[in-house]
């Protein structure tokens, strides 16, 4: 029985990690990038450079992201050597290969590929603010602040909930991020409900265990979709 599997309960503890995380920091980095693009101090050959650059992850496909990602924190890869040079570790860490970073290094990795699609999402709601708004409420003497949470929260509200559902169904359900870098190791340090179904079902054939789990993760994702349509309509 799928329930009395120690493993897939640490898969699932360690898809919330890796769904929590990725989501929120996801948010936070395109909501950052997003203003920075948007704001007023930045000239326009400045902010066209920093398109690109932030832009930069969203072009590249998984399985490139998983090499680049693995090469950078090898033992002996520039990550370990730029922390060596600034005096942060006397030692070569074990990134992907090690049971106390494996899980954060996979999430940070996740965290650098996805949040191109929310700057870009958001940057277009904040462009679509009017002006107005911010005149106005700047001549009734709100701050930067005050309007940030009054009025630019309020505004890309709509598209920070559809960003939320949908990003936390792609995460979910992440497969071949994982399976590239740690194939859901070492010692199931990184075991993912995806990667669980993949071993259950095309390493050790139990397909009933592989079949229960993808019904589990299909209803979370179709509970979500549910909200996402509902919250469509009533935008419409």
């Amino acid at each position: 029985m799928i329930l009395s599997d120690k493993t897939f309960f640490v898969a699932v503890k360690n898809t919330l990690f890796f769904v929590g995380a990725s989501v929120v920091m996801h948010m936070l980095l395109g909501m950052l990038f997003a203003i920075l693009l948007n704001t007023s101090y930045i000239g326009i050959n400045l902010k066209a450079f920093f398109r690109v650059i932030y832009v930069l992850p969203w072009m590249f496909t998984a399985s490139v992201i998983a090499i680049l990602w693995k090469m950078m924190m090898n033992p002996n890869g520039i990550i370990n050597y730029l922390l060596q040079i600034a005096n942060l570790t006397s030692s070569q860490i074990e990134w992907l290969g090690s049971r106390n970073f494996a899980l954060f290094s996979v999430t940070l990795i996740n965290i650098w590929a996805g949040y191109p699609f929310y700057m870009v999402s958001i940057l277009a709601g904040l462009q679509g603010i009017p002006t107005d708004l911010y005149e106005a409420s700047a001549i009734d003497g709100a701050n930067a602040v005050q309007q940030f949470f009054r009025i630019t929260i309020p505004q890309l509200k709509p598209i920070i909930i559809s960003l939320l559902m949908l990003d936390f169904v792609w995460t979910i359900q992440q497969f071949a991020l994982i399976w590239m870098t740690t194939g859901g190791g070492p010692i199931n340090a990184t075991e993912m409900i995806s990667t669980f179904i993949y071993k259950r079902g095309f390493s050790k054939y139990q397909y009933s265990q592989a079949s229960a789990s993808a019904v589990i993760l299909l209803v979370v994702c179709s509970a979500i979709a549910v909200f996402y349509v509902r919250h469509q309509r009533e935008r419409d």
